[in-house]
């Protein structure tokens, strides 16, 4: 039991980051039809914030204040200069989004270099409770990603703009001749989305590699999260979150990694056709 802990508890870490990426994916997609294959990047550029803010000597928990208002802002000129010509054109946006993960890959590349940096632990130490032990910063991790992801569905369905950017989901034209800004509502989650990305990269930088290659190990996750849960209702992010990164972690830790990512492809494969919207794609929320 005590050796089973452990992976359990960093299963449920991945998988609330993983559902921290996808919410952030879904929040765009879901809104405006952009599939933004940059997410990843953006995810990325959260965490070399943290590296540069760490550099200077600014300490860790500034950085996370600044991680998301730093990428929230590049998402708010990103949707200025580009994503917002190309609204509800899903084969547009992944030309162009996938241009952007490139050309923001390469600027990293040349700003910080391709090697990998590191974060410093802001907090050392471990919980031990009897003869387990666990450490003390991936519990603030769970903790931190639980309270955001509370926030995001308290955001989207508990308040006016919450409100508004559902009736721009259902019926956008609807929702304008209404008096709602659609233009403006698209903005906003665009950078909510991107700020997400952001903070989630800032979060695990501290217990992962920082390379300009880290964002794709959570992108792809994250859409197949979407894929498997629905892209529909928020909470299909949570399910297929679970399901996806769940079975990539254990089945990583108990066979191989190449294992794990094969059985996720099939598990996306058996839904995608025996239910096309989704596990819990079919469901509207309240």
């Amino acid at each position: 039991m005590n050796e089973l802990f452990p992976i359990i508890l960093d299963v449920s870490s991945y998988i609330l980051i993983l559902v921290l990426v996808a919410l952030g994916l879904m929040i765009v997609f879901g809104m405006m039809g952009v599939i933004n294959m940059a997410h990843g990047e953006l995810f990325m550029i959260g965490a070399y914030v943290m590296v540069a803010l760490q550099d200077v000597g600014l300490p860790f928990w500034a950085g996370i204040l600044l991680a998301p208002v730093i990428v929230g802002f590049l998402g708010l000129l990103i949707e200025a200069a580009l994503i917002r010509h190309i609204y509800l054109r899903p084969l547009d946006t992944i030309l162009a989004t996938w241009g952007l993960s490139i050309a923001l890959k390469q600027l990293v590349v040349l700003t910080f270099g391709p090697e990998s940096q590191s974060v410093t632990l802001p907090v050392d130490g471990s919980l031990e409770i009897g003869a387990f032990s666990y450490p003390l910063y991936r519990l603030i991790l769970m903790a931190s990603s639980v309270l955001l992801i509370g926030a995001t569905f308290w955001l989207f369905t508990r308040t006016d703009f919450g409100l508004m950017a559902r009736a721009v989901i259902a019926r956008p034209a609807t929702a304008a001749t209404l008096g709602i800004d659609t233009r403006r509502m698209y903005r906003w989650s665009f950078v909510i989305g991107t700020a997400l990305a952001g903070l989630a990269g800032a979060l695990v930088a501290p217990i992962i590699s920082v390379d300009p290659q880290m964002g794709l190990g959570y992108l792809v996750p994250g859409f197949l999260s979407i894929l498997v849960g629905g892209a529909g209702p928020l909470a299909g992010v949570l399910v297929g979150g679970a399901v996806v990164g769940g079975v990539n972690n254990l089945l990583a830790v108990w066979i191989s990694p190449v294992a794990a990512m094969i059985t996720v492809y099939v598990i996306a494969i058996l839904i995608i056709r025996l239910k096309p919207e989704g596990i819990m794609g079919g469901r509207r929320a309240k």
